[in-house]
């Protein structure tokens, strides 16, 4: 069968947009490398799609009447894509079990268990899973697409944060594993990547996947090395809550203060020794400007012997709830967890455009791309991002005159601005005027290049405020 018949046959692409397609291409219509670009240039696949189908990789594109549009995160065990409802056109969360385990009955069993577990779990602060579901060799589930980032990313961009913003996530984890425990589950591997920050600042528990129950968790194979570690050395009983807010209290710590308290870095057989978490410096010996109400509820949770910390989420909310009174968070204000930045692009370029897109939303940004400076203007007057992106070989001669207004809009509200210069135009780089909160790099850049510009002007406007 054709590569065009197949794509109609997966709803990747509808019949009249496809028939435009070809009657373009005329007598190369059956030059699947041209129709492919054609369709990217297009912008009727993605560049992930793309990329699958000159590869001949049909399969898995569309699961559960979803289409892959980018893939998200990948860990050793499942990868996770930004997919499309085909019948309403919501974005939706899929999680694929990765190849190398499909023939492993365990792992397989294990992935399905995760998802039949969560679908029971209904609340603001944890993740919903909507459907599991199996297609030939390939094992998904499906769950809300929080627009936004994880947790580590967020750190790895911000630092630390406020004190309220530090409560109100705290008590965002809090109430998910309060729920949780309601419906007879801990979460078993609770870490910054399995906390997504929404782009209202809500935090949300995700990957309940060694979620405990009385049979599995007797296999240490499907126990985080943390929780492992530290149970069988404190003597703790199978699938405590306690463990659950002993690393709540390592995720606040680095909100703190910027900093793991892990030493040893993130390797196996470090997070096997347990004076990895006997050793915690206190956090006031990192940052005396931590408030002292703040620091003993860290340092509580943090105690290795289980009786000695918080003994419930619920008894954790009342302190949290009590210092966000102390420090200007009541009930009836505005609800401010950290934000997730947001950073608009100018790029015509259709590949860039997805290169760039896929990229900063990976690490914990939200892209908002526009094809032309003028509609960007537009943006900047009725709600200004945190950080203007320039593309400058995507701006047909306006780069220099478009930075000049970004950089206006950064003196005004406080918008960060990076401008990327073509190689050509290299030479006015000297002549550019420069803040704090603005960067110019000139082509050839990586996505990495991009990425430090925009944290570093980013973090200097924190640094200003």
């Amino acid at each position: 069968k054709s590569l065009s018949a197949q794509l109609v046959d997966l709803k990747l692409i509808k019949p009249d947009e496809l028939e435009a397609c070809l009657q373009e291409l005329q007598e190369n219509s059956a030059d699947d490398d041209k129709l492919i670009r054609l369709l990217e240039r297009k912008n009727l696949i993605t560049s992930f799609q793309a990329s699958r189908l000159k590869n001949n990789e049909l399969e898995g594109l569309v699961l559960g009447g979803n289409k892959l549009m980018y893939q998200n995160a990948s860990g050793s065990f499942a990868r996770v894509y930004r997919g499309c409802d085909m019948d309403s056109g919501a974005m939706v969360g899929v999680k694929v079990l990765r190849q190398r385990y499909v023939a492993d009955e365990k792992s397989v069993a294990h992935f399905h268990r995760e998802a039949e577990l969560c679908m029971k779990l209904t609340h603001k602060n944890i993740v919903p899973i909507y459907g599991v579901g199996t297609e030939g060799d390939y094992h998904y589930f499906t769950m809300e697409f929080v627009e936004g980032g994880n947790l580590r990313d967020f750190i790895r961009i911000r630092g630390k944060v406020n004190t309220k913003e530090l409560l109100r996530c705290g008590a965002d984890m809090a109430e998910g594993l309060e729920y949780a425990l309601t419906q007879g589950m801990t979460h078993r591997d609770f870490k910054p990547s399995n906390i997504l920050m929404s782009t209202r600042g809500v935090a949300k528990l995700v990957d309940f996947g060694l979620a405990g129950d009385e049979t599995s968790s007797a296999d240490e194979s499907v126990q985080a090395v943390e929780y492992a570690t530290l149970e069988k050395n404190t003597g703790a009983p199978r699938n405590d809550p306690r463990s659950d807010l002993f690393f709540l209290g390592a995720v606040l710590y680095e909100l703190a203060c910027g900093t793991s308290p892990w030493t040893g870095g993130g390797k196996r057989e470090a997070r096997k020794q347990f004076s990895r978490y006997t050793g915690i410096r206190p956090i006031r010996q990192v940052d005396p400007n931590v408030p002292a109400d703040v620091s003993q509820i860290i340092d509580q949770l943090l105690r290795v012997n289980p009786n000695e910390r918080y003994q419930s989420a619920t008894e954790l909310l009342k302190d949290l709830r009590s210092a966000l009174s102390t420090h200007g968070g009541g009930k009836d204000d505005e609800h401010k967890a950290p934000r997730i930045s947001t950073v608009m692009c100018v790029e015509s370029r259709i590949k860039q455009q997805d290169l760039i897109r896929e990229y900063l939303s990976k690490h914990g940004f939200r892209v908002l791309m526009l094809s032309s400076w003028e509609r960007a203007v537009t943006r900047l007057k009725s709600n200004p991002p945190d950080c203007v992106l320039l593309m400058g070989e995507a701006l047909n001669g306006q780069a220099a005159s478009a930075y000049e207004e970004a950089l206006r809009w950064s003196q005004l509200q406080g918008v960060a601005c990076v401008l990327v210069l073509a190689a050509q135009d290299s030479d006015s780089k000297d002549s550019l005027k420069l803040n704090s909160s603005s960067r110019a790099l000139v082509t050839p850049v990586t996505l990495r290049d991009l990425r430090g510009a925009i944290v570093e002007s980013l973090q200097s406007n924190l640094n200003r405020e």
